[in-house]
């Protein structure tokens, strides 16, 4: 939607964003922080380790984002990977709930594999790819976290959803 009202931000992720962008960047690193220290606080090490890399590599990135007033474009595009939370969350209440055996679960399971599919692999690949595309106009620094932050996020995504393929689908 944002694409299509504002069609210049389609053609420069790095200067360009239309309003009330910069403060959804914002306000989502407060989320990521505030999510950070929650499970810092409430869950063990060794089961929130992921998340908590996660999270890391998000603030960072959209910390650059938030200070620099640049790529908070890139940053918009990035969040349309929580849409897929929403079903990933769910999925986790349907879990805690013991509601595994229901048709909720599944209806929930198969909307969660779609959208992660669509929302979270093939946004991360765009992303890639035009942070590759576009390394010209980018300084090698923020190229380098760039690199470096997709390079962390794919594989972790993509074995995401071979757990969840495993857990869900493949019994």
């Amino acid at each position: 939607c944002r694409f299509y009202l504002h069609p210049d931000l389609s053609e420069d992720l790095v200067g360009t964003h239309p309003p009330g962008a910069h403060s959804l960047v914002a306000v989502s690193v407060g989320y990521f922080l505030e999510d950070f220290v929650d499970m810092l606080c409430n869950q063990k090490l060794h089961q929130s380790w992921e998340l908590l890399f996660h999270h890391s590599v998000v603030i960072v990135c959209f910390g650059i984002a938030v200070l620099l007033h640049q790529y908070v474009g890139f940053a918009l595009v990035a969040l349309l990977v929580e849409i897929n939370s929403i079903f990933l969350h769910l999925r986790q209440i349907l879990l805690m709930a013991n509601l595994v055996h229901t048709t909720c679960y599944r209806l929930n399971s198969v909307i969660n594999l779609g959208t992660y599919v669509v929302f979270r692999i093939a946004t991360l690949a765009w992303m890639t790819r035009w942070l590759f595309l576009n390394r010209e106009n980018v300084p090698p620094a923020t190229y380098a976290v760039g690199t470096v932050g997709m390079a962390i996020m794919t594989p972790m995504n993509v074995i995401l959803f071979y757990r969840l393929l495993r857990s869900d689908f493949f019994k």
